[in-house]
């Protein structure tokens, strides 16, 4: 495998398929550049507010990423490292860029609403509350697992009494890049306010606001990075994340989420430049050049004694693995839930929310050439994490570049901080979407929630619902979602099933063409369902055999619930699709 080569041949192809494929999706829908977007008509100054084209890419980027383009292209690189960018090209230009592209203009044809008000007047109300509980439960499991990866990127943890000499000094290297990262995070945080307060509400020019975040960004990671003052444990970072994203969440997006999102965008585009430089600069001197990982290893795998591969079948196992590198349904509640209530003109949606699922495509094929880079300890076990094998391949091909030999350790350090952003950065925008769609869940369809009475008034009121939807997430996280955690992958790639599904559904109600869905929402539903019922059987089999777990019961019962799930409402939208159904439902 040649690194070089194959990300230049995945960027032509990603370009390609954004001028081609992209355009032709909003031509064919009837995308109109001029018309009115629901930021505009329904401005509240908390949750629609419009925003320059770049803040609210910025926004959407940042929330979409998440862990994701890195963690599963490396766990999944197990089978070869040409499965892996075949799903990831033709996954995320056919599949997922249209699935993020679909669910944002769905959305802004829907006053900004999210997929459950879609499907309540594509399918009915029923659907609409199915996937509600299911979306707002899958949202409670991100918020508990990023949580505690944040929690766990920031916590210095004390030595045993016992410790070696060799341990003290992991210890004190691990502790201290982890107040680093805290102290950036945090640095973050109270620069994204102050920016917010003094941006608002005036006109500030593109050039100047780019200028000033960069400038902005580098002053934030040079202060933490060398005065990380702050030290605390595991749950004290627990407790401060869950105050944390509970005001997040109610706060105005204009005063933390846009302009938070818009500073951390740049240092993910800095970390995606210098995965650039890495990868191109190792491939002409040579180092890149001929890397020893497979190009297949056969259609099962086996993790062997590494920490972090797949294990399993091919399909469906590399279809879950690689989610938000291909197709994620998380993505279609960023796109309907926040991104659509900041859309400035309907013709931004193509470059948000198409490209910016191209741009995670991007990410995650230079994950690809990471563990590429690092095969052999990539299946040894000498990582423990994805995160490390991302950082540790792209630092050592910066290192082969001449010249640039002593900034491998930074270099590790800013890549570490910027998958940690991703994660916070995911993590606000979930718990906002969880409290969207625990308002929708108790909102009768056809009603605003303004106008709600009785018990249903005080469980949408936002901060009644945010704070339901912190306890459980952070008491989650901090209890043991890794219980259920493992169903996670399914969970999500059958909500993007389920928002293929609603998309579809919408366009065909409205007499646009929708024949564009018809083979990706048919593929996820089946992954997904065979994924589940693959669970099921070694659940099943392990409980029979004596392994009577919390852990394996449980997963028997989400898994078995999951899968009736998914046939109730594909049943539901498959005679919406099918069926000629005048709901007066156009694309007015």
């Amino acid at each position: 495998m040649n690194a070089m080569l194959v990300l230049i041949v995945a960027i032509i192809v990603l370009a390609c398929g954004y001028v081609f494929y992209g355009g032709w999706l909003a031509k064919q829908w009837g995308v109109q550049g001029d018309r009115p977007t629901p930021a505009h008509e329904l401005e509240d100054g908390r949750d629609y507010v419009p925003a320059p084209p770049y803040v609210v890419l910025g926004h959407h980027f940042s929330s979409i990423a998440g862990a994701g383009p890195i963690n599963g292209p490396i766990q999944a690189a197990i089978f070869g490292w040409v499965p892996v960018m075949l799903w990831i090209l033709i996954g995320g230009i056919f599949f997922g860029a249209m699935h993020d592209f679909g669910a944002l203009f769905a959305s802004i044809r829907h006053k900004g609403q999210t997929l459950a008000t879609v499907i309540a007047q594509s399918i009915d109300d029923t659907a609409k509350k199915l996937f509600c509980v299911f979306a707002y439960l899958t949202l409670i499991l991100v918020v508990a697992a990023f949580a505690s990866i944040v929690a766990g990127t920031f916590a210095v943890t004390p030595l045993p009494v016992d410790a070696t000499a060799e341990q003290i000094a992991a210890n004190e290297t691990t502790n201290l890049a982890n107040a680093r990262t805290a102290m950036i995070s945090l640095l973050f945080i109270v620069v994204a306010v102050i920016y917010g307060l003094v941006t608002r509400g005036r006109s500030i020019p593109a050039a100047a606001n780019i200028i000033s975040a960069i400038i902005i960004i580098v002053a934030v990671v040079a202060v933490g990075y060398n005065f990380p003052v702050i030290t605390l444990d595991n749950t004290s970072w627990m407790i401060l994340v869950g105050i944390y994203i509970l005001v997040a969440s109610v706060a105005p997006v204009w005063i933390l989420l846009q302009p938070r999102d818009y500073l951390s965008s740049y240092l993910l585009y800095g970390m995606i430049a210098l995965s650039l430089v890495g990868i191109i600069g190792a491939g002409i001197t040579g180092d890149a050049a001929g890397l020893e990982i497979p190009a297949f290893t056969g259609f099962t795998a086996t993790a062997g004694t590494s920490k972090v591969a797949a294990s399993g079948f091919l399909f469906p196992a590399l279809f879950i693995t690689i989610a938000c590198g291909a197709i994620s349904g998380f993505h279609s509640l960023v796109a309907s839930g926040t991104t659509s209530k900041q859309l400035d003109r309907e013709s931004e949606a193509q470059p948000i929310a198409y490209g910016g699922m191209l741009l995670e495509c991007l990410v995650a094929i230079i994950a690809l050439c990471a563990v590429a880079y690092v095969f052999n300890g990539y299946m040894d076990g000498t990582y423990a994490s994805p995160t490390q094998v991302f950082a540790a391949g792209l630092s050592q091909m910066l290192g082969c570049i001449p010249g640039l030999a002593d900034v491998q350790g930074i270099a590790y350090a800013l890549l570490v901080l910027a998958v940690s952003v991703f994660c916070l950065t995911s993590l606000d925008t979930a718990t906002r979407l969880a409290r969207y769609m625990f308002q929708e869940l108790f909102t009768p369809h056809g009603m605003e929630t303004k106008d709600v009475t009785g018990l249903r008034k005080v469980l949408v009121n936002p901060w009644v619902a945010t704070i339901i939807t912190v306890v459980l997430g952070v008491g989650l996280g901090m209890t043991g979602y890794q219980l259920v955690w493992p169903l996670f992958g399914a969970a999500n790639q059958l909500l993007a099933a389920l928002g293929l599904l609603a998309v579809c559904a919408w366009l065909g109600n409205a007499g646009r063409n929708n024949k564009m869905f018809y083979f990706p929402m048919a593929f996820m539903m089946v992954v997904t369902l065979v994924s589940l019922a693959l669970t099921v059987q070694s659940k099943v089999v392990a409980l029979l055999g004596g392994a009577v777990t919390l852990a394996n019961g449980l997963q028997l019962v989400i898994a078995v619930l999951l899968m009736l799930l998914a046939v109730v409402l594909a049943a539901k939208a498959v005679k919406v699709i099918f069926t000629r159904n005048d709901k007066g439902d156009a694309l007015v």
